[in-house]
Order: C-alpha cells, then structure tokens, then sequence
C-alpha cells in the first residue's frame, strides 16, 4: 500500500484540510476523526468510539478501519486498538443507556402521544425486552445504521444492566473486529473499500438472520418442551 492510495484515511496532521464544496459534512467529520485517532492513538480511540455512540451516530467504518490499516502499518497494536475501542463502544452505550433509563420513560409518558408511542406501547417494549432483550442487542450491534440506537430502546426498557453490558461489548466487539480485519487487509485503497463493503454489511446481515433464526428455533424448542406434561 502507497502513500497515494492511504491518502484517503490519513494525511499529515501539519497540513490543513482540504475539502472540495461537493464534500459532505459528513465526510469531513469522518476525516477529523481519522485525524483524532492518528493524531492521539489509543485514547482518541476511545474518545472516537465513545461518540459515536453517546451523542453522534457516526459510522464505526470511518474509525475502525483506518485503525485497521495502522495496525498493518505496525504504528498501532491489535490489542490495543480493541480495547480501547470496544470500552469506548461500551461506555458510549452506557452513557445512552442511562439517558433513556433515568429520562425516556418520564419523556413518552408525558409527550409520547404526539410520536404515537403510548403508554401501551412502553409496555409491549418491557415485555419483549424482558423475554429477548440479549439477542435484540447482540444481533443490533452488528446491524449497520441501527447499532448506534441500541442502548435507547434497551434504556427504556429497563434492561438488566450486566447484560446490556455484556452483549453489547460481543456484538460491538464482533463486528470491530471485521472492521480492523477489512482495514488490515485493504484499508489504504479506499476503491477496494468502497467495492467491498456492501458484501461485509451483506454476510454481517445474513449471520444476524441466521442467529435470530437458530434463537428462535431454541425458543420454541424450550417452549415446547414447557408445555409437555
């Protein structure tokens, strides 16, 4: 990987930005992510991980696999940048989690008429999260666009916090490590980025289908075996 293919995920932090004015807001802020993480190591790591999922739903794709390219270049550790993303994954989700805890339930029961969210529909939330609230999390972690809106609905919900926790770090954890691993192997070639991630998010969709579905099955089977005399 040349230095002109990595441009895309790093340049030097000495030099100014430069964004053409069809760049999207977006795109910059990914950019001065990257530059946190490069610039800071491990704890703009964290902090990077940590916002996007406490107040910005930003795209872990524009974190981990720049992270994974600098571990193949050596000038970070494996380990490393896995711990200090997934605790930063983890606390950002708690930080949410708490949000929705200590806030939600008083917001909706007071405003959640005007988003057709009653007081009947609170209670359906409790009772689903009560009965699968650890593979809803797990699955959604893997799930791109939804892993960032997780820890509301569990929040809400009032989900036992051990297993929030817990499943939230495997979920988030599994699908970093993808990341890291795309980011290792093609992570300065942003063409090869761009052409292969659709069929990443495609086979992460495909095993969340396949493990709600082998859920389910041991659901039934254990209903099943509840209702025999």
């Amino acid at each position: 990987m040349n230095g002109e293919s990595a441009g895309f995920l790093f340049r030097d932090p000495a030099q100014p930005l430069r964004v053409s004015q069809d760049v999207c807001m977006l795109e910059t802020f990914a950019q001065w992510l990257v530059d946190v993480v490069h610039g800071f190591g491990y704890p703009g790591l964290f902090f990077a991980m940590f916002l996007g999922n406490a107040l910005v739903p930003i795209p872990v794709e524009a974190i981990m696999i720049p992270a994974g390219y600098l571990v193949q270049q050596r000038d970070m550790n494996l380990v490393d940048v896995m711990g200090s993303a997934v605790a930063g994954d983890v606390l950002g989700s708690l930080f949410s989690f708490y949000i929705a805890y200590h806030f939600g339930r008083k917001f909706l029961y007071n405003f959640g008429k005007y988003f057709f969210f009653g007081h009947g529909k609170i209670e359906m939330l409790d009772r689903f999260f009560a009965g699968h609230g650890e593979i809803s999390v797990l699955t959604g972690r893997l799930v791109p666009g939804l892993r960032h809106f997780m820890a509301f609905p569990a929040g809400l919900s009032h989900m036992n916090i051990k297993k929030f926790t817990v499943y939230t770090a495997i979920g988030g954890g599994l699908w970093m490590a993808v990341l890291v691993c795309v980011g290792y192997l093609i992570g300065g070639n942003k063409a090869l980025v761009k052409h292969y991630m659709p069929y990443v998010e495609g086979v992460a969709i495909i095993g969340v289908v396949v493990m709600i579905a082998l859920y389910v099955r041991h659901h039934r089977r254990k209903k099943d075996k509840s209702c025999e005399p």
